[in-house]
C-alpha cells in the first residue's frame, strides 16, 4: 500500500514555511492588543481548556456572525495564531468566534467534530442574525462536518448563511496512508464516518475553496469535495496552502463576499 505522507505534507513545498507560524502569532498577538474591548477571549464552551473561543465584536451593532475554524491537521495550533484574520469581517460589520479545541493524539478526530459542534451551538446562543462558517484545512474538514444531518440544532442550521471549507481535508481515507495516522488512530471505518463526501449534499450553501499552488492531494481534495456536493468551488490562482487563508484579512476580498453576502 502507497505511503501518502509526502503527498499532505505542505511545509516541505513552501519557500519559507517555517517563518509563517510566527508571523501569524505576532500579527494576532498584535491584532487582540490592537482591538482592547472589542475582543472578549477564552469563552469556555466545555470541559478541557482548549474548549474555548476567543469572541471579536465589529464597532456597530454586528450584522452577522462568522465563525473560523482553524487547522494544524488536528494536531497543532490554537486559536491564537489566527486573531488577525477577523480583521475583514469586523470590517464588513460581523463579528468574528474562533474556537479551539482538543488534539490528537489525546482525542481522536470523531471528538474534535463533536467538540466543534458545540462550540458553535454555544456562539450561536449568545449571538443573533446569520451564521457563517469558514474553516482551514483541517478546520475545513470541520466546518464541513457541521452540516451534516443531526449534527447541529435545526435553529442553527436555519441560520447557517454561507460555509466555505478552505483547502478541506474531505476524504480522511487516505491519510490512513500517512505517518500522522500514529496520531489519529484511524481505521477505514472510522475515516469513511468522518468524511464529508460521504455525507448527503446540505441544504446550506456551500462554497469549496482552495489554492491553485496547492499540493495536488488538497486540490483533489477540494474538488471531491465539490463534485460529492455538487456545489461551488473556487480555485484562487497564484495562493498556496499557507496563505490562501489572507483573504480573510481583506474585507474586499471574493471570499468574504461569499461568507457575508445576504
Amino acid at each position: 500500500m502507497t505511503d501518502l505522507s509526502d503527498a499532505y505534507a505542505n511545509g516541505a513545498y513552501i519557500d519559507g514555511a517555517a517563518l509563517y507560524p510566527p508571523r501569524w502569532d505576532a500579527a494576532s498577538k498584535a491584532f487582540r492588543e490592537a482591538l482592547g474591548e472589542q475582543a472578549e477571549l477564552g469563552v469556555s464552551y466545555g470541559p478541557s481548556p482548549r474548549q474555548a473561543y476567543d469572541f471579536f465584536q465589529p464597532d456597530q451593532t454586528a450584522k452577522g456572525t462568522l465563525i473560523f475554524v482553524h487547522g494544524g491537521y488536528w494536531r497543532m495550533f490554537d486559536r491564537d495564531s489566527w486573531s488577525f484574520l477577523a480583521k475583514g469581517a469586523l470590517a464588513r460589520g460581523w463579528a468574528v468566534a474562533m474556537p479551539s479545541y482538543d488534539l490528537c493524539p489525546q482525542v481522536g478526530i470523531a471528538t474534535i467534530t463533536q467538540q466543534i459542534a458545540r462550540a458553535l451551538q454555544d456562539i450561536a446562543g449568545r449571538t443573533q442574525g446569520p451564521i457563517s462558517l469558514a474553516g482551514h484545512s483541517a478546520g475545513g474538514h470541520l466546518v464541513a462536518r457541521m452540516v451534516a444531518p443531526g449534527m447541529l440544532p435545526a435553529a442553527v442550521m436555519d441560520r447557517l448563511q454561507h460555509v466555505v471549507p478552505i483547502s478541506p481535508l474531505s476524504d480522511l481515507e487516505p491519510l490512513c496512508r500517512t505517518d500522522m495516522n500514529d496520531d489519529f488512530q484511524l481505521d477505514a471505518g472510522m475515516a469513511r464516518a468522518e468524511s464529508p463526501i460521504l455525507q448527503p449534499a446540505p441544504q446550506a450553501k456551500v462554497t469549496v475553496w482552495v489554492g491553485s499552488d496547492e499540493r495536488p492531494a488538497f486540490i483533489e481534495q477540494a474538488m471531491w469535495l465539490a463534485d460529492a456536493w455538487q456545489c461551488d468551488q473556487v480555485v484562487a490562482q497564484g495562493w498556496h496552502h499557507f496563505d490562501v487563508i489572507d483573504a480573510l484579512v481583506d474585507p474586499d476580498s471574493e471570499m468574504l463576499s461569499v461568507l457575508t453576502a445576504g
